[in-house]
């Protein structure tokens, strides 16, 4: 069964949440840059509220993550 997520509307309890995946190796100033910046995105195009905005970020190594079946690790 496939259901459409509902976008946030006002009253209700959803919250809106953003898994971003990344490769590990930024800044703790630009992570949490990210963050503002996703959750004003959020805000700006949902209505949600920003403290009901959640942001997961997952960082993996480069021996964890391949484009066309080359690891990150082993690029050039």
């Amino acid at each position: 069964m496939c259901r459409k997520q509902p976008t946030y509307i006002k009253g209700d309890i959803i919250m809106p949440l953003v898994h971003i995946e990344l490769i590990a190796g930024r800044s703790q100033e630009q992570l949490s840059q990210l963050c503002k910046d996703v959750t004003a995105a959020i805000v700006k195009n949902t209505g949600a509220p920003a403290e009901h905005v959640h942001v997961i970020l997952s960082e993996m190594a480069k021996d964890r993550y391949a484009v066309g079946g080359t690891l990150k690790s082993e690029e050039k």
